[in-house]
Order: structure tokens, then C-alpha cells, then sequence
């Protein structure tokens, strides 16, 4: 199971019901905070009985919520747009770009496929200007554009993807609550969490909840924390070619974060249950420390979606809140920000899929999400005001805020590193092995794939 899987339920404790296929959910011209400018220029487009297919991963809430995107496109242009997901996607549009029968536009969950699609031919390069665009209005527009900018079939590079729809990754979640009964102030910058992190025991707690149980994929949670350290303790060019392993898994400065990473799980002092629980404990089980009383922890490391596993009625923002996992003050790479998110692409010269894409560069397609539910964009050119939920806006805001973006490392990986020797090499190492010889056993895995 990929990481990127879990992030589909993200914030299911916040969900809120969407408008149907078909039905505008706010009207136009009628709340002043949307840009309602960008939804009349929609209509300059005439595409009345033009259709457009779009494949993509979305089923249930979130095909509800893209729908009701959609819907204004539809309402602006006139075009039909017909929407199917799948729950295979990732084999389905292999098997329709093979066969001669794509989509003409598909949402893909992972860049690394749209990569190898746009390799074989079966992408259409988007109009010149859509990646200075993205560099322009995303925030770490350049990180973006980066991960929709493939080589073609003939070495050349195009921008073959839009990205829209972005999840944070580098999040940490504590009680408030009991931050406040302890005198605890919410970290800055490493260095802080750090000495937090050691205030904490010598004030008779303990700092962390850490879980990377997950049954056939346990270990992924900590290669979360590996890839947030690779990118506070490196370059993000250090990043780019780990993922890519022109910088080979057991370089001394791989090692480093596996060993940062160390620095928190395997001190017993540390860690709820002490460093021996580490892998042992279910990564949905384990936030649970946060809210007993006295609390087993006061801290614990996870993705946007982990609300989904918090005590029943548990209030986002009032219960529970969540923190910027910080950068190293003395390492001043700025403010990295590790996540996921879906990339658009062409598989078809229908003139109606260009229409497409110039429409998610538009405020409205991303505010109208924005406001519902399920959603954060690092368009720099949104109201954040329309955030449906404070805690969504707080996440937009750590992506605003973002020097540079990366895609978790491990979904970019071939699969038997990324989604194997990875996975299984922290669980050697919460176990005991050293960090220098989990990352050698990696990298002669990844050997064997040359």
C-alpha cells in the first residue's frame, strides 16, 4: 500500500456534505469573496456541445467535491464534462493509454506515472506558459512545475502536468490543552523542538507518541520522518537525487537523517511505550497517547489525514491542533514543506482539455473547494478567507509559507524501495540495527534494480 493512499481520507473528521453533479453550490456574483472575475472569463470560452472525459482516483466525498468544481466549468463553457473514477486508476489508465482509449484529461495521484506515460508518448505537452505560470503563482512554484515537467518519448522535456489539490505532510499534532497546563510554547525551529523535546522528560513526561505498525506496509510512517529530515538537514537538490539515487542511499548525508530520525524514536526516555514500541504500535493506534489523562505523550509527527483516527468528537482547533514541523535554524534552507498531491495531464489533442487546464488556473476553481472541504492549494492568488475550515487554512498557510515543496520521496521511489527495502529498512533500524547498515542494505537493493 502506498503512502499516498491514506491521504485520500485526509481530515475525514471534518468532512462537510458537497453539492451535487449538476447543481452550483455558491452562486455567482453572490459572495464577494470568491473571484467571481476569473468565473466570467470562463465564459468567454463557447464550448456548448463539446464534451471532455476526465479519469481520475476520486470516488465517494471527494468525487462529490471535484464534481461540484467541475460544475462551474460546465455552467462558464457550456462543455460536458464526464467524470470517472476508479479505485485502480494507477493500472486502469496504463491499460487505456496502451489500448488507444485514454481520457482525455487524467488526475494522477503519483507524478512518477505521469512521468513514465509522458516517456512512452501517451502525454500531450500543455500550452506553452502553463509551467512559468506555476512558478509564478504557486508558492515554491519552481518545486511545483517541477513535478509536472517530464521528458518526452524523444528525451526533450515538456510541461506535462498541472498540479492541483496539494496535502501537507510536514505536520506535528499536540492537545493544546495540555501544552498550556504544562507551560509549553509551540516550537519555532528545530533546535527549539529539540530542547522541547528534552524539557519535556525532565519535567516527568514524555514528548512522543511514534507508531510505524501498518500491518504488510509497517514502516512507511517512519520514512515520513526520514524525508522531513532529508530536506532540514540537505538541499533540496541533496532530495531530488536521493529519490532519484544519483545521491546513493547509504551517502553520509542520507545517514544523517535516518540517524535525526533516531535522535527522536530510538531514545526510551523519548518515546510513549520507549523506543521498543516504536514498531510494534499501529500508526492509527498510536495519537491515542495524546489524549489520556495524565497524557502518554504531548506530541506526535503525522500527516493531514490523521484527525480520521482521534478519539470520536474530538474538535480540530480546540482538542487537538497541529504545528509546522520545523526547519533548522542553522542549516538556513528555509521552510521546507514535505507532502502529496494530484498532477493533471493530456491524453488527447481535444482543444477542450486546454480549456480545462486554463480553468484550474483560475481563483474560482480552487476557492469553490477551498470553501467546502478536503482541500488546501498553494495558489498564491486565492482568498484564504474562503477556507471552509480554520484547520484547512492553517495548512494552506504552512504551504504559502513554503520555500520549498517536495513530493514524498518514497512515492517517487521504484516500488521495491519506496514501498519495500525502505519500509522494512526502518523497521530494522527502530530495532537496532545502525543507520549506516539499513541504508547499505537499501542501496544493494536498489543495485539489483540497474
Amino acid at each position: 500500500m502506498r503512502k499516498s493512499l491514506y491521504l485520500g481520507v485526509a481530515l475525514i473528521a471534518l468532512a462537510a456534505s458537497a453539492a451535487g453533479a449538476g447543481e452550483l453550490k455558491f452562486a455567482p456574483g453572490k459572495d464577494s469573496r470568491f473571484d467571481w472575475a476569473s468565473y466570467d472569463a470562463l465564459a468567454k470560452m463557447d464550448l456548448k456541445g463539446k464534451k471532455l472525459t476526465v479519469l481520475g482516483p476520486w470516488l465517494g466525498p471527494d468525487r462529490d467535491l471535484f464534481e461540484s468544481v467541475i460544475d462551474y466549468f460546465r455552467a462558464a463553457t457550456g462543455a460536458d464534462v464526464e467524470y470517472s473514477g476508479s479505485d485502480s486508476f494507477e493500472q486502469q489508465i496504463v491499460i487505456d493509454a496502451e489500448a488507444g482509449s485514454p481520457p482525455d484529461i487524467a488526475v494522477f495521484p503519483q507524478p512518477g506515472l505521469a512521468a513514465d506515460l509522458a516517456k512512452k508518448g501517451h502525454l500531450k505537452p500543455l500550452a506553452d506558459g502553463t509551467g512559468q505560470w506555476i512558478r509564478d503563482n504557486y508558492a515554491a512554484g519552481d518545486s511545483w512545475a517541477a513535478y509536472g515537467n517530464y521528458a518526452g518519448p524523444d528525451g526533450q522535456h515538456h510541461q506535462y502536468a498541472f498540479p492541483f489539490k496539494a496535502d501537507v505532510k510536514s505536520l506535528v499534532w499536540y492537545v493544546p490543552e495540555n501544552f498550556a497546563d504544562a507551560g509549553y510554547e509551540i516550537p519555532k525551529t528545530m533546535e527549539e523542538l529539540k530542547a522541547l523535546t528534552e524539557q519535556i522528560v525532565k519535567d516527568g513526561g514524555t514528548p512522543w507518541c511514534i507508531g510505524i505498525g501498518s500491518g504488510g506496509a509497517t514502516g512507511w510512517p517512519a520514512t515520513d520522518w526520514v524525508e522531513d529530515l532529508m530536506l532540514r538537514l540537505n538541499t533540496p537538490q541533496d532530495y531530488d537525487d536521493w529519490v532519484s539515487n544519483k545521491l546513493k542511499f547509504d551517502d553520509p548525508k542520507v545517514v544523517a537523517a535516518i540517524e535525526d530520525f533516531g535522535w527522536f524514536a530510538k531514545n526510551d526516555s523519548f518515546v510513549a511505550g520507549g523506543s521498543g514500541a516504536v514498531a510494534s504500535t499501529d500508526f492509527r493506534d498510536s495519537p491515542k497517547g495524546l489524549f489520556t489523562s495524565p497524557p502518554q505523550c504531548y506530541m506526535h509527527k503525522m500527516a493531514s489525514f490523521i484527525p480520521s483516527f482521534f478519539p470520536e468528537g474530538t474538535v480540530i482547533g480546540e482538542d487537538a491542533d497541529f504545528f509546522y514541523f520545523p526547519a533548522y535554524a542553522e542549516k538556513d534552507l528555509g521552510q521546507p514543506v514535505l507532502g502529496a498531491g494530484t498532477v493533471f495531464a493530456k491524453l488527447s489533442d481535444n482543444p477542450v482539455g486546454d480549456a480545462f487546464i486554463t480553468f484550474l488556473e483560475s481563483p474560482i476553481a480552487h476557492e469553490v473547494w477551498m470553501a467546502q472541504t478536503g482541500f488546501v492549494t498553494p495558489y498564491k492568488g486565492v482568498n484564504t478567507d474562503l477556507y471552509g475550515d480554520p484547520t484547512l487554512k492553517k495548512m494552506g498557510d504552512i504551504l504559502l509559507g513554503a520555500t520549498t515543496f517536495r513530493f514524498d520521496g518514497s512515492d517517487l521511489m521504484p516500488g521495491a524501495i519506496g514501498a519495500g527495502a525502505f519500509w522494512t529498512g526502518m523497521v530494522d533500524y527502530v530495532g537496532g540495527k545502525s543507520a549506516a547498515d539499513v541504508a547499505g542494505a537499501i542501496q544493494a537493493t536498489w543495485n539489483t534494480l540497474k
